[in-house]
């Protein structure tokens, strides 16, 4: 990787995987296959979103191509968002053009419970071979967009409120359930499983975070406090006032998936959105990721939300993490994206310079080490 602060290097692939990663690899060790020369350029880890809805709300479809609500029915646990993914959404290929290489993607923030979000990767026409992790969130949404999807139709949750203790009362009923389950398998004893309950067993044993979305520094603290109340993990997305309560976040051990800060102050809950609450948040010592909410703001634009970041505050080698390795971090998935390390997914972005830099291009994207773009084609 050229530039400041690194050095020059090669990479070796076999198969999906890096084997090999040095300041010079021979030919004899890569004699099967095609060799990619990127003096000059910048080689980084395939960048990673993560939080988008890319897939599910698809472009040029308007709304018949929007499944990222189920907006009938607040609490919905059970629903997957691979069940809706479409491959074919033209936003993949402007992901793979920018580099980006893998996306948490899942269900929007109509619903208290949305449902499960999965990890996946850009390329691919079969998203269950595109998957790295699933499920592996589940989202959970506080403030004005539950709120107003169900109270302007007279229906729970019309309140803030409501929101808190509709979620702690399916928290309850799932762990009761669980201990319930637990006790009849210790017991030798049999018991029936309901659909709608099982899905929060991975929630519960801490395999997979709440994915929280709040804007508002009390719908933060109120996530933080049903998350510690339940002893879950949890992840704070969008945390567009986390600037505001950064100690208290920081105190809290969650990490925040900051953005989409690309976008318009729409909303009351987006009145102090700006590019400087990631580096607030970062130097108070919380680990941050960025997110484009993709279509909120599209996803070819997160390096350039990187960029805007570390111009505010964040710097330049955070701005990195934040797509990269903070992110796969974050997503639980960093044993096989997010860095360039020698047994991980040859995910590789190759740029003709800082990714984070308007005039900055992509060469090649490459997944699990095949190469899907090329600048010249």
């Amino acid at each position: 990787m050229a530039g400041k602060n690194y050095t020059p290097g090669c990479i070796l692939t076999e198969g999906s995987k890096i084997k090999k990663i040095g300041r010079d690899i021979g030919e004899s060790e890569n004699s099967d296959g095609i060799v990619l020369d990127a003096h000059g350029g910048w080689v980084l880890p395939g960048l990673i979103d993560a939080h988008s809805h890319i897939g599910l709300y698809e472009e040029k479809k308007g709304r018949v191509g929007d499944n990222s609500n189920e907006t009938t029915e607040p609490i919905t646990p059970y629903i997957k968002a691979i069940d809706a993914i479409n491959p074919m959404d033209s936003a993949f290929h402007c992901a793979i053009k920018a580099g980006v290489t893998s996306v948490m993607v899942g269900p929007g923030s109509s619903n208290v419970v949305g449902g499960q979000f999965a990890f996946i990767k850009t390329n691919g026409r079969c998203i269950d071979d595109m998957v790295v992790m699933e499920p592996a969130a589940m989202k959970v949404a506080f403030g004005e967009n539950p709120r107003t999807n169900y109270g302007n139709n007279n229906q729970m949750p019309s309140s803030r409120m409501t929101i808190g203790a509709m979620l702690r009362e399916e928290l309850f009923g799932a762990r009761q359930y669980a201990n319930k389950k637990k006790a009849a398998l210790d017991s030798g004893g049999s018991f029936e499983e309901d659909f709608t309950k099982e899905c929060w067993l991975r929630v519960l044993n801490k395999e997979i975070p709440l994915k929280a979305h709040v804007h508002r520094a009390d719908d933060i603290l109120t996530a933080i406090r049903i998350a510690k109340l339940f002893d879950l993990n949890l992840t704070l997305d969008h945390c567009t006032e986390g600037h505001l309560i950064a100690g208290e976040i920081k105190r809290s051990g969650f990490p925040a998936i900051v953005g989409p800060t690309l976008a318009s102050r729409n909303k009351s809950e987006t009145q102090y959105l700006d590019f400087k609450t990631a580096g607030k948040l970062h130097k108070a010592g919380v680990k941050v990721a960025l997110t484009t909410d993709h279509p909120v703001s599209l996803i070819q634009c997160l390096p350039l939300c990187a960029g805007l970041a570390a111009k505010e505050g964040l710097g330049v080698e955070e701005g990195l993490r934040s797509i990269t390795i903070n992110a796969a971090e974050i997503c639980n998935v960093s044993s096989r994206v997010g860095s360039l390390e020698e047994g991980k997914d040859a995910d590789i972005a190759v740029f003709d310079g800082n990714p984070m830099e308007i005039f900055s291009n992509c060469l090649w994207t490459i997944i699990d080490g095949i190469v899907v773009y090329s600048y010249e084609s």
